[in-house]
Order: structure tokens, then sequence, then C-alpha cells
């Protein structure tokens, strides 16, 4: 059986997120890890960002497998690194 892959389309907006916003957004959601809302980490942000810009970055965040949003709108970050770092060492295969 077959796995279809899901492509991320973000929202039609008038900008797209530059680099240095999402990388800004990823630093904030790892500080925080999952003690704050959506909300909460939007307002703790070093500079301001658009609210469309920062749950557009959100949304793709969670489609790359780096976050999830819970019901509560508490953002839990998921992704590990020196995880994925051990894992290559070893020779496994990631795909």
């Amino acid at each position: 059986m077959q796995r279809e892959i899901v492509k991320f389309r973000p929202r039609t907006v008038d900008r797209s997120p530059r680099l240095d916003t999402i990388l800004m957004i990823e630093e904030a959601l790892y500080k925080h890890r999952s003690d704050r809302t959506t909300t909460q980490v939007w307002r703790s942000l070093p500079k301001k960002v658009m609210w469309t810009t920062f749950t557009t970055v959100l949304r793709y965040l969670e489609y790359s497998g780096k976050i999830h949003i819970e019901s509560d709108k508490t953002v839990t970050w998921l992704w590990n690194p020196a995880a994925v770092a051990k894992i290559k060492k070893r020779g496994l295969l990631v795909k």
C-alpha cells in the first residue's frame, strides 16, 4: 500500500516569511518548548511579526514535524537534532 505525499500549501499572502523570520520563530519556540501558547510566543518575539506571517510559519513547522500545536494552542517542540545526528552517525538511513 502506497502512502500519498501531502504537500505544504501556504495560504495566499501578500508576502512570504523571510528565512531570518522563520529562524527567529523557531528559536523562540525551541526556547519555550511546550509551556507557552501560540499567542504568548508571538508576543515574546524579539522583533514584531505580523500574525498572518507567524501563523504561516507555525503551519510550515507543524507540517515539517518540528512542532505540534495542541488543542489548547500550546506549542510543543518535537524536533531533536542531537538524536538525528546520533542516528546518522550509526549509519542508519534517515528519509
